[in-house]
């Protein structure tokens, strides 16, 4: 017997693989500030690719993205009741949105 062929996942569609991509929205004053300029800051997984965020960006909130930059905030090292440990490092996705197109953060994401 032969195989069906596979169906292809038309664009838009939400995959499982797209919340593991992004992990959280960072909202400080300063993202809050670059929300004027339509973009929207979210922390993803340290290994996520910049095509990777777009189109789970495009998925979760049905918007265009136009831009993704990417920074990866090195841990810094602390010290509790004497004894030195060190933060995780975090990688924060800027996506930049289309014109007219925005996000709600306080929300939550379709699924």
């Amino acid at each position: 017997m032969a195989k069906a062929p596979a169906k292809k996942a038309s664009t838009g569609v939400v995959d499982t693989r797209h919340y593991d991509v992004i992990v959280a929205p960072h909202i400080t004053e300063k993202t809050t500030l670059l929300s004027e300029h339509n973009a929207v800051v979210f922390k993803v997984a340290g290994k996520a690719t910049k095509p990777e965020i777009k189109a789970a960006v495009e998925a979760l909130f049905s918007v265009n993205v136009t831009g993704v930059n990417t920074l990866t905030q090195k841990g810094k090292t602390k010290r509790w009741k004497g004894k030195p440990y060190r933060r995780s490092d975090v990688k924060k996705a800027i996506v930049t949105l289309a014109a007219g197109q925005s996000i709600d953060i306080t929300e939550g994401v379709r699924g």
